[in-house]
């Protein structure tokens, strides 16, 4: 089986965006997904609802690719899988190897879906010579004095740096010096590499400020959203007032008065008016 260092991707030869090459791994997930459910075909809109793309940036993306699917039937999922593997260079063994055996380099270590996806953990290096042959997902691991021969005994062109900061561009120099051409960096810093080196960092802090940002943003959202419903709702509406009582005339009222009808007047006796006359 064909290793990393003397095969290289095709896709820079092709002339494929880096824009598509980033996307190509989604669609390979996906694909995936379908194949292992026994889907035969796809259309593009499912593919791309899928891998969380527009249907439009998929067809033009796969066009790179001359894969232009059948209309009515859409795309045949296994050649896609093996098309999009080829292209991404997975058809190969790439011997990976993982610097610093920390609590997130022992959890990469671990992690199952290298081997699966055409990648195989050569070695665990990590520089404290109290990890040395401690086994880390039943492999040993190994001091980092030996780390120049371990890239050159096992032809390793990746390598994946999971020290802490302080420690990570020493690293990236002794690997790159060793002849690793691509880095995966999980150090919180920025490296610093020659041309002809490609370098991939993740960085979990800084994914979550970027979610803080967009959770702070849709909370001003909804607050703006509320405060202009309240101004565009209608006035409340007071209750109606009771009518008012015809004013007294007070013309009325002495006459009234005067001839004993007077509302409300009344004698000792009752209904008896209040003054007789004479």
């Amino acid at each position: 089986m064909a290793t990393g260092r003397t095969h290289r991707p095709a896709t820079r030869s092709r002339g494929i965006p880096e824009a598509t090459v980033a996307r190509l791994p989604l669609y390979l997930r996906a694909l995936t997904g379908l194949s292992e459910r026994s889907v035969p075909t796809v259309s593009s809109e499912e593919l791309a609802a899928a891998a969380g793309v527009n249907s439009a940036k998929l067809r033009k993306d796969f066009s790179y690719l001359g894969s232009y699917g059948t209309r009515g039937v859409g795309y045949d999922v296994e050649y896609l899988v093996y098309q999009i593997s080829r292209e991404l260079g997975l058809t190969q063994d790439w011997p990976v190897v993982i610097v610093g055996i920390g609590n997130l380099g022992a959890a990469l270590a671990n992690y199952g879906g290298f081997a699966s996806r055409g990648f195989r953990v050569a070695a665990l290096i990590d520089a404290d010579p109290a990890m040395a042959g401690k086994p880390v997902a039943g492999m040993p691991v190994q001091h980092s004095d030996e780390l120049e021969k371990i890239i050159s005994d096992n032809g390793v062109s990746i390598g994946v740096i999971a020290t802490p900061a302080g420690a990570a561009q020493a690293v990236c120099e002794r690997l790159v010096a060793a002849g690793v051409t691509s880095i995966l960096n999980f150090a919180p810093t920025v490296l610093t590499v020659p041309d002809g080196v490609d370098v991939r960092k993740v960085d979990l802090s800084i994914e979550l400020q970027i979610l803080a940002f967009h959770e702070q943003r849709k909370a001003g959202e909804d607050a703006a959203a509320e405060a202009a419903e309240a101004a565009a709702a209608p006035p409340p509406v007071a209750p109606p007032a009771p009518p008012a009582e015809p004013a007294a005339d007070p013309a009325a009222e002495a006459s009234a008065a005067q001839d004993g009808t007077a509302p409300g007047r009344k004698g000792p006796d009752g209904d008896v008016p209040a003054v007789m006359p004479a």
